[in-house]
């Protein structure tokens, strides 16, 4: 089992910049990717972030790129998101996900299904 814990939303201005994190517990060592989703009320939950952690290759969402970067601290078992330029749209529950099972080519970490662990999520709310 692992868990995940995230932190670090809250309420910003348009134009702001928050960094939110997720500490991982448990069997963090049988994790092979992480990655970040949000949604807001009323939409699906939306692919932002990922990271393999074999050789750290990221990913992103077209939305966020160049806005929002992902990042890793192995040493404290935490996955980080910096968000940058935010805007109203970005108003969401921002949530971490991590895979425990092995990757393969047929796997896409931009898909829910590729995670096994979700955390309880952080609000972000950006005020226009």
């Amino acid at each position: 089992q692992v868990q995940l814990v995230e932190s670090g939303g809250g309420l910003v201005q348009a134009g702001g910049s928050l960094r939110l994190s997720c500490a991982a517990s448990g069997r963090t060592f049988s994790t092979y990717a992480m990655g970040w989703f949000r949604q807001a009320p009323g939409k699906e939950r939306e692919f932002l972030a990922a990271m393999k952690w074999s050789g750290g290759t990221t990913y992103y969402a077209d939305s966020v790129k160049g806005r929002f970067t992902i990042s890793r601290d192995n040493a404290k078992n935490t996955l980080f998101l910096q968000m940058n330029s935010l805007e109203a749209e970005d108003t969401a529950r921002y949530y971490c996900a991590a895979r425990a099972r092995a990757m393969s080519a047929s796997v896409t970490v931009r898909r829910r299904e590729a995670y096994d662990y979700w955390g309880q999520g952080t609000q972000v709310t950006v005020s226009s």
